[in-house]
């Protein structure tokens, strides 16, 4: 890969305006062989680093997805971690809150996701939610029974400094947050949609609710980039992915979550002398 990952990242306190990131960038191989041999590679570092980062027992990873709808979020985890042993993965898919989880703080529901250490957490949508379709429907705020749901302004900069507060709680313990935009135009959903009314075997993907959302797009990317100018940080930073072309996408999300691990520089715990010791009398007591 010769696009560096890191010209995507959202460096803290700049003031993102989506109209200047790309949703679609030169594609990152030659044929789609090129891009299965790149993917495959990718997957393969993934799952040595992840067991390595399961052995090592000090770390956690986690992986948040936002986008519009359409956008790739399901089929970007699912083929880059298609390599990664499920008892070191946990997915979870945030859609609206229960009954239950609406009695509770907004970030209540998530938290209980967290990943342990030695795991990697997927949040496809996240707590982030509370700061983006909430922001374009404020209607949403009376139903979560915010107190100053009649000032929102207040609201959004109190949400964001929790989401901060908590996003630095979690890297001081050792969880280390990737969060990803996958990027996409307007005029690529569209076509998106359009294929899963073609295809009867995607038609259960399409809603009704999908073309209704759409028609908020403007004030959706106005929401984003409040939102990640306001909560990329250098310790839990936004990526903005090029969502348009999907293998390029997928690409450079494994990337930055093979860099990532890659930086912790994780071994294997060593064996100390006694314990090694100890294990030689058990292999000749099995031998015997």
């Amino acid at each position: 890969m010769t696009t560096d990952p890191d010209r995507f990242r959202v460096r803290e306190g700049d003031k993102v305006d989506l109209s200047k990131w790309a949703t679609h960038v030169k594609p990152l191989f030659d044929t789609k062989d090129g891009y299965r041999e790149q993917l495959a590679k990718q997957v393969t570092d993934l799952s040595r680093l992840q067991a390595k980062f399961y052995a090592a027992n000090s770390h956690a990873l986690l992986v948040i997805f936002q986008a519009m709808d359409a956008a790739g979020k399901d089929g970007t985890i699912k083929h880059v971690m298609s390599g990664v042993n499920p008892q070191g993965c946990q997915v979870f898919s945030f859609k609206h809150p229960s009954t239950q989880e609406l009695q509770h703080d907004y970030l209540w529901r998530t938290t209980r996701d967290l990943p342990e250490r030695g795991r990697i957490g997927i949040f496809n949508r996240s707590y982030y939610e509370d700061v983006l379709i909430a922001r374009v429907h404020p209607e949403i705020l009376r139903t979560e029974g915010v107190p100053d749901a009649a000032t929102p302004s207040r609201i959004w900069h109190n949400r964001y400094r929790s989401i901060n507060n908590l996003e630095r709680h979690l890297h001081a313990n050792g969880t280390r947050v990737l969060k990803f935009f996958l990027h996409l135009s307007k005029a690529e959903q569209a076509r998106r949609l359009v294929a899963r009314i073609d295809d009867p075997e995607k038609n259960w993907k399409f809603g009704n609710a999908d073309i209704e959302e759409r028609g908020f797009w403007a004030d959706y990317m106005k929401a984003y980039e409040k939102c990640l100018s306001a909560t990329s940080t250098d310790d839990s930073p936004w990526f903005v992915i090029p969502a348009d072309d999907k293998d390029t996408c997928r690409l450079l999300t494994s990337r930055i979550i093979v860099d990532t691990l890659e930086g912790l520089k994780l071994e294997y715990p060593k064996t100390t002398p006694e314990r090694r010791e100890e294990l030689l009398a058990i292999r000749s007591t099995l031998m015997a």
